[in-house]
């Protein structure tokens, strides 16, 4: 995998410029076109470019979040929604827990635009989601059209089992292949990075190891807390148990722990407590200091990156098509708005997500997703937690 370094090792938080010229004011979202909707007429599940007359269009402010890092923030690029077909039919969406809620939301701002879509979900653990599709399909009994899963360990077992139905060539098009399945199975919406939230009033950039097999020894490993029982830090082990093997994995945390990481409920929390002074740093996924850097006024945090190992890990949400749904154009059309401008505006202003496409920029002056090296890994391997979880009992950091 060719990785872009022009940033360098780390990326410092840069809020964005507020004179910047793009305005929200004037960017429609009409989908194209009145009359009647043919594929209504015609019986089909929609999806095949027939339009309808549309419900109150919101501008582009109905997308986006608020507040002061996205001051200035110039107006998204990609593929608009009214430049896609029009959604007809219903759709039942199998939604992984955590960011169901947000989600949610944009569902509805979907339903209404369009007068004859509407979407059931159904909110669960990712994980137990995709062991339900799989018996389902296993028993001929497939009741979900989309599985909307948090992470791609689950989207990956589906897909392993065969429960799945190819995504469209021009659905999976404008995100990058690392972050799609093969043979079309599943494709990226939003992404997130690991990173590393450090006081800048504690440590300075230089002090931040570029490997994360190096915190061990770094001077503020005894001030850092991690969240042992998050998925994300789950997948994170996974993914060192792949790059480095299960020996040094055990090390790492074993040493870790005896340097004295502090554990955590979840990575907000950490964030907040680096930001506070009570950490000098932490491991977290890169949106919750964004979110502590949205709700308070010039706070000393910030983020560094490693590179190449597990701690820059790029993990995704991401949608499937489930085997057996009977609406796979319907499907391919309602993935395609996830991959929208707008949608992509949406992920990435209102959960701090990384976009997963190009034209539209991530929050506060983060670097692209092109510009960090994640490690190059198989997402869909990070699925096989069960040797993680026993190896995290063994080093005495349970999950």
């Amino acid at each position: 995998m060719t990785k872009d370094t022009r940033f360098g090792r780390r990326q410092l938080l840069k809020t964005v410029a507020a004179g910047s010229t793009a305005a929200i004011a004037g960017c429609s979202l009409s989908p194209g076109g009145n009359g009647t909707d043919t594929a209504a007429e015609n019986g089909s599940d929609g999806g095949d470019g027939g339009s309808q007359v549309p419900g109150e269009i919101p501008d582009l402010s109905a997308f986006r979040g608020s507040g002061a890092i996205l001051e200035g923030r110039p107006a998204p690029g990609g593929t608009s929604i009214r430049d896609l077909p029009s959604l007809s039919g219903s759709l039942n969406v199998y939604i992984g827990g955590g960011e169901g809620g947000i989600y949610d939301q944009f569902m509805d701002l979907l339903e209404e635009f369009y007068d004859d879509f509407s979407v059931s979900s159904n909110a669960a653990p990712s994980s137990s989601h995709a062991q339900t599709i799989v018996e389902e399909a296993e028993a001929g009994e497939t009741r979900a059209d989309v599985f909307w899963s948090i992470d791609a360990s689950s989207l990956g077992f589906v897909a392993d089992e065969g429960a799945y139905e190819p995504l469209g060539e021009e659905v999976v098009e404008p995100v990058p292949s690392r972050f799609t399945g093969e043979d079309n199975a599943w494709v990226g919406v939003a992404g997130r990075a690991r990173a590393v939230p450090y006081n800048t009033n504690e440590v300075s950039e230089d002090d931040v190891p570029n490997s994360v097999m190096d915190f061990p020894e770094a001077d503020f490993a005894g001030s850092m807390g991690w969240a042992p029982t998050y998925g994300a830090f789950k997948s994170f082990v996974t993914a060192m148990r792949l790059i480095e093997g299960d020996d040094a994995t055990r090390q790492w945390l074993e040493s870790m722990k005896s340097a004295g990481t502090e554990r955590f409920p979840n990575e907000f929390v950490i964030s907040s407590q680096v930001a506070d002074g009570a950490l000098q740093a932490g491991f977290a996924n890169h949106y919750y200091a964004m979110r502590v850097k949205n709700q308070r006024d010039d706070p000393p945090i910030d983020l560094a990156f490693t590179e190449g190992d597990a701690g820059a890990l790029v993990n995704i949400a991401g949608t499937l098509k489930v085997q057996g749904t009977g609406k796979g154009d319907l499907v391919d059309t309602f993935v395609r708005h996830l991959l929208s401008a707008e949608a992509q505006e949406f992920f990435a202003t209102r959960s701090f997500a990384y976009p997963m496409i190009p034209d539209v920029e991530p929050v506060g002056g983060l670097p692209t997703i092109d510009e960090l090296s994640p490690p190059d890994i198989d997402l869909s391997e990070l699925s096989n937690l069960g040797p993680t979880l026993e190896l995290m009992q063994e080093a005495g950091v349970s999950g």
